[in-house]
């Protein structure tokens, strides 16, 4: 509102003036207004202010302190920040940390010192003043070490249509005042510690889309609601404790995605949406028979239905027109399959292991597609494959286990007519005796589904497809295309050559450019196999990898062909490799911090977030690249999909020790170079030694403290012995540890962890 000392001058010089000085009156009036609007944009900076108070000071906000009355609104958009105004409001507010969230079974509802926000972190206050911004419409609030029991204050942001505070340590129930945010969208809460059940009010959200509550503690079963919230496209609930008979989800016509993966569901399969086009149910003790309405999901792309109590004879979904990957191991599925049996063109990826089929392999899981069969007991294969009496005792022995059910219930049939009859016969003589009857009617006996105890493995796999909007689409391009853009492969579009072939630079015709990638590959796969692999990659998005674009097959010409050229069309990185930038010897060590870690989030995402993982990517400082915003890009990945290495023994952790080391000495030839270093890094231990091997630009730019994590971690990845390794989890944990304390010494240069070894 005006002060009313404006009001009141406003309206003298009204009456001073008249009507004839209109325009006066209006540039009066907007300069009013744009003094009210001043006042608004003020308070909510100071909101905005105490939120990052509230938060504890992270490394995204700390840019503001440069910064004495920050216009927020007009701030330059980070992959860490993004503030979006409308009306100078505040309408869009994301952050991302970098903080860990798991930290295994540590967390107990309690401050965790250098874990979590320290004790005196209020999370009602937190929302109090977050609510406050109430033209709020996206949130997102990330690995920033949140904890406590989610405030149900949250529902005063009536407004909110997408709400993000994964990877924090939220905990209790999700608020039921939050069935009252009518305009929700979007909602995750992945990588929480939330340990009630699943709200029952989940229907009142009229336009969700998207529900994700991946790795929390939920328990009990799933209500019915989840099948009544008809504009759902993701409904992800992997990782949890959630049991007993999943809804039925059929009428869901815009779902695209069920992730169930991880959890003690004991019924049989669900029916499920026609539309469904990922479905990963693994690792949960689902039963009986796959239900053959699953032949008719032709939208379906990825199917994992892997470690559960499944039986009977897998239906045809080897067929399906869009599936590339499908994964029924670990059941006791039993018969054959069909001899003629059509598989669908883009089926590339089949695990059937662990089963009990037997007979034939069909032709089209014989011709060159990734195929597992282990474990089963095909006459085709003698390869890990069990003998043919191995599948028929089991097949007798569940026919007995069937036959002995058969006998007992018709056992306990025969005693309840004795029992009857007996009823009867005592009813009669009382009736005639005209005694007073009391009927004891036994209850409806209900027929519940076997109780199967669940069987819990380790975390399986997804096939993520991470979608990067500002990419554009992957395509097959034409050799001529190729020729035209590198102008016939010439010298002076050459970018370099390594272990992964040559490195062209193109420009198409609409003059974006491209790095065009040269492999020799010898004949060992079909055409359309080949099609296949590359296809797999282009699946491959994050924000850390360079996107592959398209690929193109030269089959070749010459009579004794005996390989094929596959080029592969990434995305052009302009600002050349970090083995370049160290040296040049100018990055600092929290610069240095940030290329390893990105590289590490790719490189993580490349062995949890695929189908089959992809291992050893051959990791060096340039097959990491640095585009023109400074964020690491890893390229040369998933290279063992397309030269058919898929089970090369991993040494990921190895060479990512090294890029380590190179981050920390600078450049290393390999060889006796490398040799030399391995010998002195014993002296890692000492300052004296640190002061002769690190580089002075990284000694002068990091605190003690954040260098010793590196330097440890570093000796454990580059040890000889295999055994000692640390797995890439901690690699990456440990880096963005000593990122957070690097932030936190550059915040209090006086503090005693800023003191550095330069």
């Amino acid at each position: 509102m005006f002060p009313q000392y404006l009001i009141s001058m406003k309206l003298s010089i009204l009456q001073q003036i008249g009507c004839s000085n209109y325009y006066v009156l209006v540039f009066l009036s907007w300069l009013l207004l744009a003094c009210s609007t001043h006042q608004l944009r003020s308070y909510e900076t100071q909101l905005l202010l105490q939120l990052r108070k509230h938060l504890e000071y992270p490394l995204p906000l700390s840019n503001w302190e440069n910064h004495n009355n920050p216009d927020f609104c007009n701030l330059l958009s980070s992959p860490q920040l993004t503030i979006k105004c409308e009306n100078d409001s505040v309408t869009e507010l994301r952050i991302m940390g970098d903080k860990p969230a798991k930290v295994s079974n540590e967390f107990r509802g309690f401050a965790i010192p250098n874990i979590t926000l320290s004790q005196s972190f209020s999370m009602d206050s937190f929302i109090t003043t977050l609510v406050r911004l109430s033209s709020l419409k996206d949130v997102t609030l990330v690995s920033l070490s949140i904890w406590g029991p989610h405030s149900d204050k949250i529902n005063r942001l009536y407004l909110l249509e997408a709400l993000d505070m994964s990877s924090n340590f939220l905990f209790g129930s999700i608020p039921s005042q939050m069935s009252s945010m009518s305009k929700l969208r979007t909602l995750s809460f992945d990588q929480n510690y939330f340990n009630g059940s699943v709200p029952e009010w989940l229907d009142s959200w009229l336009n969700l889309t998207v529900l994700s509550l991946e790795n929390n503690r939920l328990n009990g079963e799933v209500p019915s609601a989840v099948s009544r919230i008809t504009t759902l496209i993701e409904l992800v609930l992997s990782h949890n404790f959630l049991t007993g008979k999943f809804p039925d989800l059929s009428k869901l016509s815009s779902l695209q995605l069920l992730d169930l993966r991880e959890n003690s569901f004991d019924s049989g399969l669900p029916p499920l949406p026609k539309g469904l086009a990922n479905v990963f149910l693994s690792n949960n003790s689902f039963s009986g028979n796959i239900p053959e309405q699953f032949v008719n999901l032709d939208q379906l792309q990825h199917l994992d239905l892997s470690n559960n109590h499944l039986s009977g004879t897998p239906p045809l979904l080897f067929s399906l027109p869009n599936i590339s990957y499908l994964n029924l191991s670990s059941n006791t599925l039993s018969g054959s399959l069909p001899e003629h049996l059509k598989c669908g063109e883009r089926l590339s990826l089949i695990d059937l292991s662990d089963n009990k089929i037997v007979g034939q392999l069909p032709n089209c899981l014989a011709d060159e597609r990734i195929v597992k069969i282990s474990g089963n007991c095909f006459s085709t294969d003698a390869r890990d494959q069990h003998s043919a009496s191995y599948c028929k005792d089991v097949s007798k022995g569940e026919g007995r286990s069937r036959m002995r059910e058969i006998v007992l219930l018709a056992g306990t049939i025969v005693v309840v007519i004795i029992l009857l009859l007996v009823g009867l016969m005592f009813f009669c003589k009382r009736h005639r005796t005209q005694h007073a009857v009391v009927q004891h009617i036994a209850p409806k006996v209900k027929q519940d589904d076997p109780l199967i105890s669940p069987d819990l493995l380790a975390s399986a796999t997804i096939l993520s497809e991470v979608e990067n909007r500002s990419s554009p689409p992957y395509r097959v391009f034409t050799l001529p295309e190729l020729k035209e853009a590198t102008k016939n492969f010439d010298q002076s579009s050459f970018l370099g050559q390594g272990s992964f072939g040559k490195v062209y630079k193109g420009r198409l015709e609409n003059g974006s450019f491209l790095a065009i990638r040269s492999l020799t590959l010898y004949r060992k796969c079909s055409i359309q196999n080949l099609k296949l692999r590359p296809d797999l990659l282009s699946k491959l998005r994050h924000p850390h990898l360079v996107a592959l674009l398209g690929h193109c097959i030269d089959d070749g010409t010459q009579d004794d062909s005996t390989v094929r050229r596959l080029y592969l069309m990434q995305e052009f990185v302009p600002n050349g490799s970090f083995r370049s930038h160290l040296s040049e010897k100018v990055l600092k060590w929290p610069e240095r911090l940030a290329v390893v870690i990105g590289a590490a989030k790719a490189v993580h995402f490349l062995r949890t977030g695929v189908i089959p993982p992809s291992l050893s990517n051959r990791l060096t400082t340039n097959s990491i690249l640095i585009d023109e915003h400074g964020i690491a890009k890893l390229s040369n990945y998933g290279m063992s999909l397309i030269e058919d290495e898929i089970e090369k023994t991993d040494d990921d952790v190895h060479n990512f020790g090294f890029i380590l080391l190179e981050s920390l000495v600078g450049p290393i030839a390999s060889g006796e170079g490398e040799a030399f270093l391995l010998n002195e890094m014993t002296s890692f231990s000492s300052q004296d030694g640190r002061r002769k091997m690190v580089e002075p630009i990284v000694l002068t730019t990091s605190s003690q403290e954040s260098l010793s994590i590196v330097i440890s971690i570093t000796n454990k990845c580059i040890s000889d012995e295999s055994s000692g390794w640390p797995s890439f989890e901690d690699v990456l944990w440990n880096l963005q540890y000593a990122a957070q304390v690097q932030g936190t010494a550059d915040a209090d240069p006086d503090s005693a962890s800023h003191q550095s070894f330069g």
